[in-house]
């Protein structure tokens, strides 16, 4: 549960409750795709119980799990059925397919192949934390974070959300804790990294199981690459990968995270409680570590901040 994070704020949810969200959910419920659709998307029951809550709150924290559905054609055999069409035309009326009906080929060919085409699901778990006024998103993928916020809003109506900010951005601040070797207060550098050179060349330095308290990272800090990921553990308790979108990835609970719970419990309500008592502690740490929210109108600093 929650292995990538993508956070935004919220504004106040105070007059939103429970059977509220409830009943604006049950209106975008998953279904399969049909026959000849591409794509299908809604919520499902957060505890996989069929006919279950779509919203479950565990300890004042409200979950919710977002389901999608498509269907794709390989390219080749798309290609294939559109030239057997193409070549029918030409065989029955002895001319070519122009460029608009050659569209209109593409487009009946897929509907042929769509019932026949393999589906692949995936869900999201999508955390709402009204105290915090935070939103957090399990996935890695920004479009598709954005998709799930803007269906949220339509069902929600009066919620207003913003992807997360920092006063300084994650670039600045991870070039300044690996050039220094000084991490903020509660984190320690694991060892993992990606540098990027910023001219045309773009040339890319990637560390992996590699200490990173070496001179060969602040030189080429020096020579003007930047980081784009960097491996993090707070407190001991939470690893991760940092990218410079501000984006949370490879999120790890370790061992002192589950001291004193059943180690075969992994139950629902455990698994939740665990996740959202951890991060809702941790992101505000990660927040100020980057030098907290700007103010509305500032811009990040693009930086290094100063000692």
């Amino acid at each position: 549960m929650f292995k990538n994070l993508i956070v935004y704020r919220t504004g106040p949810l105070h007059t939103a409750d429970l059977e509220g969200v409830e009943q604006a959910l049950q209106k975008m419920l998953f279904a399969e795709c049909g026959a000849t659709q591409e794509k299908s998307v809604g919520w499902v029951p957060p505890r996989g119980e069929e006919h279950g809550a779509l919203v479950e709150s565990i300890g004042g924290q409200w979950v919710l799990r977002f389901k999608i559905e498509a269907k794709a054609v390989p390219g080749e055999v798309l290609a294939r059925r559109v030239k057997e069409k193409a070549d029918a035309i030409e065989k029955s009326t002895g001319r070519k397919p122009g460029k608009k009906e050659s569209k209109e080929l593409k487009e009946e060919a897929k509907l042929d192949l769509l019932p026949m085409a393999f589906t692949k699901q995936s869900t999201m778990w999508v955390w709402i934390d009204r105290e915090l006024r935070t939103l957090v998103l399990d996935t890695g993928t920004q479009s598709r974070a954005d998709d799930v916020v803007s269906l949220l809003v339509e069902a929600l109506p009066g919620l207003t959300v913003s992807l997360l900010h920092t006063s300084t951005s994650p670039q600045a601040a991870m070039s300044h804790w690996l050039s220094t070797q000084e991490p903020p207060q509660g984190f320690t550098v694991d060892r993992e990294c990606e540098l990027k050179a910023c001219d045309e060349g773009k040339a890319v330095v990637r560390y992996g199981r590699h200490p990173l308290d070496i001179e060969e990272v602040k030189a080429h800090i020096a020579a003007g690459k930047l980081p784009t990921k960097l491996a993090l553990t707070w407190d001991d308790r939470v690893s991760f990968l940092l990218t410079e979108g501000l984006q949370v990835k490879k999120v790890e609970f370790l061992d002192t995270v589950f001291e004193g719970t059943k180690a075969d419990d992994g139950s629902f309500d455990t698994d939740v409680a665990i996740a959202t008592g951890e991060l809702r502690k941790l992101l505000p740490d990660l927040i100020e570590a980057l030098g907290g929210e700007p103010e509305p109108g500032a811009q990040a600093q693009a930086a290094p901040p100063s000692e």
